[in-house]
C-alpha cells in the first residue's frame, strides 16, 4: 500500500492565515451511469491530529472504507457529500455538474456553521469557484456558494488526509446509492460496476437501453 497521506501539504496555508481547511474530491466522474458526488473534509490546520489507516479510496477494500466512514466524520470539524443526478449532468455538462455537487455538499458545511478559510481541491481544474462558471443553481443564493480560495494539486488524494478523507466518503455514499440502483436495474451489475462502463454494463445497455440513471448526453457505446 502507498504512504500514508498526512496533513503536511495542508500546514503550508498556514502562513497566510488560513485555519479551516476543506479538502474536497470527487467520485463518479467518469460513470456511465448514477450521480457525480463531492466530499468534503474541514480540518484545522492548528491542532488537527492523523487519522490512521486512511488512504484514497480507490486504494482501500470495500469493508475498510465503510468502516473509516464513521471515524472520518468524528475527526473532521466538519463533512458532507453532495450529489448531482445523471439529468443533472445530461442538463449542466459533467463541470457544471461537479459544481452543483459541490456546492450542495459547501452549503451543508456552511449550514453546520463552519466556514473553510481555504479549500483543496484534487485535480487540475477548479470546478468549485463562482468564477469558474456561471451561476446555475438555485440553491446557491448570492453569497453562499464557495467563496473561499480554491488550491489545486494533482494527486492530492494519494498525498492530503484532507483530501483522502473526503473521497471515501464521497465513494461509500455513491457506491451505497448504486448498490441500491442496482435492486431496481439489476442486468446492469451496478453493485459491482457502480456504474462504469463494463462488459455487462454495456451488454445490458445493448439489450435494454438506457435507464433515467444514465447519463443520455453521453456515447454509451
Amino acid at each position: 500500500m502507498s504512504a500514508a497521506p498526512t496533513l503536511d501539504y495542508e500546514r503550508r496555508f498556514r502562513s497566510s492565515g488560513a485555519r479551516l481547511l476543506a479538502g474536497i474530491d470527487e467520485v463518479g466522474r467518469g460513470a456511465l451511469a448514477g450521480p457525480v458526488s463531492v466530499g468534503i473534509t474541514v480540518v484545522d490546520l492548528q491542532d488537527q491530529t492523523l487519522l490512521a489507516d486512511v488512504r484514497d479510496s480507490k486504494l482501500l477494500k470495500v469493508a475498510d472504507r465503510e468502516r473509516l466512514v464513521p471515524l472520518v466524520r468524528d475527526w473532521a470539524v466538519a463533512a458532507a457529500v453532495g450529489h448531482a443526478t445523471a439529468p443533472e449532468i445530461d442538463a449542466l455538462g459533467i463541470i457544471g455538474a461537479l459544481r452543483l455537487a459541490g456546492t450542495r455538499a459547501w452549503l451543508t458545511v456552511l449550514a453546520a456553521g463552519v466556514t473553510p478559510d481555504v479549500v483543496l481541491l484534487d485535480g487540475s481544474h477548479n470546478w468549485l469557484s463562482p468564477e469558474a462558471q456561471a451561476s446555475l443553481f438555485d440553491e446557491e443564493p448570492d453569497g453562499q456558494g464557495c467563496e473561499a480560495p480554491v488550491h489545486t494539486l494533482v494527486k492530492a488524494d494519494m498525498q492530503c488526509l484532507s483530501v483522502a478523507a473526503a473521497s471515501i466518503l464521497a465513494k461509500v455514499e455513491r457506491d451505497t446509492m448504486m448498490r441500491e440502483l442496482h435492486t431496481e436495474y439489476p442486468a446492469f451489475g451496478w453493485d459491482v460496476n457502480k456504474g462504469y462502463g463494463t462488459a455487462v454494463h454495456k451488454d445490458a445497455l445493448r439489450a435494454a437501453g438506457p435507464t433515467p440513471h444514465h447519463r443520455i448526453s453521453w456515447q454509451l457505446l
